[in-house]
């Protein structure tokens, strides 16, 4: 079964059973607190889980594209991707565990038909927080599910959280048999030897951790399930990797048909890093050296030095490019609209790349002559991760050109080096995410609400022309991205200061409206990235000096705002200036 087909067999499996579809958010998030990318379903949904209200209801299901950085550096092994599509079904204080589960089964057992005998389920075996998930396993019992495949794990496996404190319950995740031999006569679910390939997680969403540690009960209760898409499409292919699939395989062909050395997880590399770069460029994001700009940059130059790897013509990548688009046209129309400037931003990429490779072979001959006038003979390891953290070169290449030097590296120093940089990236991750889902209190909401009326001000002072193009908000400021072409004059932020404090001043009345799409934008209402809001959206009104579709949290009145003062004004990116302000 295709992936397309799976997409739209749970779409339409969850709307039969009264869900709302809405659309995929984009794989750069608006007005998110701290995250660089949407990294999971739930992500733009956090506000609803939170108690605002969703203007398609308490029934929603959508596919979404995420992004994960964490494990980029893995990527090229049989099953870690960067880019994914998560499928999900949400319950805001509707059903919950039993009609949850009973749903699951059905769609894994009657609409993919994948034999019982193939699924297994795990549940939170409880602790002094939570009782053990007895309702979870006797709904499993009843939907057809024998007691023998049924395992409970604590929190490290069956438990969810957003961030360290905050809406949180256990969840029940469903696992697939691949027909593998048992490992040993312990295998079960929790174990990574292959045999069990969890394909499902629906989380039960009914306490909530405060601040000292302390588990309450929350008055909504929630379902917030997740299903890799890919996965399930290479399991139901009977496929070992992802690569495998419709959407890897006419690329991962023409590359293996195209190289000049053997090399498997180089050309997954190239396949996996393309496609997920041009899902960043088609939402928006270009290469640069901060955030999401540097991921994207780092995902393109990874492509391009496996490419060199594999010995391929850097003059195939137009070529390449269009074969994955036509792989993904039918997922992705969007990709077929934007495709020149698709190419465009990775041949750039790709060129400002090669110059930087230029670079680092030059500081590498200082390197050498350097050694030998002094008759060393071994690179050290922080020289090695220096060529590579300053100009992206890679510590292969350095070994190889080292090799031909007649001199020695200390590749045991470097990877020790790499691990510990790894460690870092991957814990500055996950404190954004956590950052991004824990961290929607008092503060941020009064930021978020700032950012409507500095980008009215903005209008009013600098012109109609001006648009919202990002925001990022921290418990400590509140940063607004927008389109305009100069630098803003002395005076031009003082005035634009001034009205927003003006406007806090007259204590304006937070307002909220339900109605349909294009009514709103009839009305007037502002708002960015229209295609991924549902036919019914939500409208937030500040007096009469602002108006815009957002999914919220807001304040009630302006008055709750305090004083706004700009700190900073600059360039974001080429007609796109950047504020950072605070509110005092």
């Amino acid at each position: 079964m295709k992936a397309i087909d799976i997409r739209n067999k749970y779409l339409k499996f969850f709307e039969k059973h009264g869900h709302s579809v809405i659309p995929s958010a984009p794989v750069i998030p608006e007005n998110d607190p701290s995250v660089l990318f949407t990294t999971a379903g739930m992500h733009p949904l956090v506000p609803y889980l939170l108690g605002e209200k969703h203007p398609a209801g308490t029934r929603l299901t959508d596919y979404q594209k995420c992004i994960r950085t964490v494990d980029i550096d893995e990527v090229g092994d049989n099953r870690h991707l960067t880019y994914f599509e998560m499928l999900g079904n949400w319950s805001l204080g509707d059903y919950f565990k039993e009609e949850s589960i009973t749903m699951s089964y059905e769609f894994l057992t009657k609409e993919l038909n994948i034999p019982a005998e193939k699924l297994s389920v795990t549940c939170f075996a409880g602790d002094e927080d939570a009782p053990r998930d007895e309702v979870s396993s006797e709904c499993w019992k009843r939907a057809g599910i024998p007691e023998e495949r049924i395992y409970f794990f604590g929190k490290d496996d069956n438990w969810w959280i957003a961030g360290e404190e905050g809406p949180c319950g256990p969840d029940t995740e469903m696992f697939y048999d691949t027909g593998k031999p048992k490992c040993s006569e312990e295998c079960n679910p929790s174990c990574s030897c292959g045999k069990y390939v969890e394909i499902w997680n629906n989380v039960f969403m009914e306490y909530c951790k405060t601040k000292d540690g302390k588990y309450t009960k929350l008055q909504q209760k929630n379902v917030d399930t997740g299903l890799g898409l890919e996965r399930m499409a290479m399991l139901l292919q009977g496929k070992e990797t992802p690569f495998e699939i419709e959407l890897f395989e006419p690329v991962m062909q023409k590359l293996e048909e195209w190289q000049n050395q053997d090399l498997i997880q180089s050309r997954r590399i190239v396949a996996e890093h393309l496609r997920s770069s041009m899902m960043i460029i088609n939402d928006g994001g270009r290469p640069s050296n901060v955030d999401r700009g540097y991921i994207l940059r780092r995902l393109l130059r990874r492509m391009t030095r496996h490419l060199n790897k594999l010995e391929i013509n850097l003059a195939k990548l137009p070529e390449m490019i269009d074969v994955s688009i036509e792989a993904l046209q039918e997922m992705y129309p969007e990709l077929v609209k934007n495709r020149q400037l698709i190419q465009s931003v990775i041949i750039e990429e790709k060129d400002k790349f090669m110059k930087t490779l230029e670079k680092g072979e030059k500081e590498f001959e200082k390197i050498v002559a350097k050694l030998k006038k002094e008759n060393m003979t071994k690179i050290d390891a922080k020289t090695i991760f220096n060529l590579y953290e300053t100009y992206g070169f890679p510590p292969e290449m350095t070994g190889e050109l080292a090799t031909e030097a007649g001199l020695e590296v200390d590749s045991q120093g470097f990877d020790a080096l790499f691990r510990e940089h790894q460690e870092k990236s991957r814990l500055g991750s996950e404190a954004k995410f956590k950052g991004g889902l824990g961290s929607t209190g008092e503060t941020e909401i009064q930021y978020h609400t700032a950012t409507h009326l500095l980008n009215a001000a903005l209008k009013v002072i600098l012109g109609e022309h001006v648009h919202q193009k990002g925001s990022n908000i921290t418990a400590e400021r509140m940063r607004f991205d927008f389109a305009h072409p100069a630098k803003m004059t002395e005076e031009e932020k003082q005035k634009v200061e001034d009205l927003v404090n003006e406007w806090i001043t007259a204590g304006l009345e937070v307002t909220v409206q339900e109605m349909p799409k294009e009514e709103a934008l009839k009305t007037g209402a502002e708002c960015m990235f229209i295609e991924k809001y549902p036919e019914i959206v939500t409208v937030y009104s500040i007096g009469d000096v602002s108006k815009e579709l957002c999914g919220g949290p807001h304040v009630k009145n302006t008055k709750e705002l305090g004083y706004f003062k700009i700190k900073k004004e600059e360039a974001s990116s080429s007609g796109v200036r950047r504020i950072k302000a605070i509110l005092q």
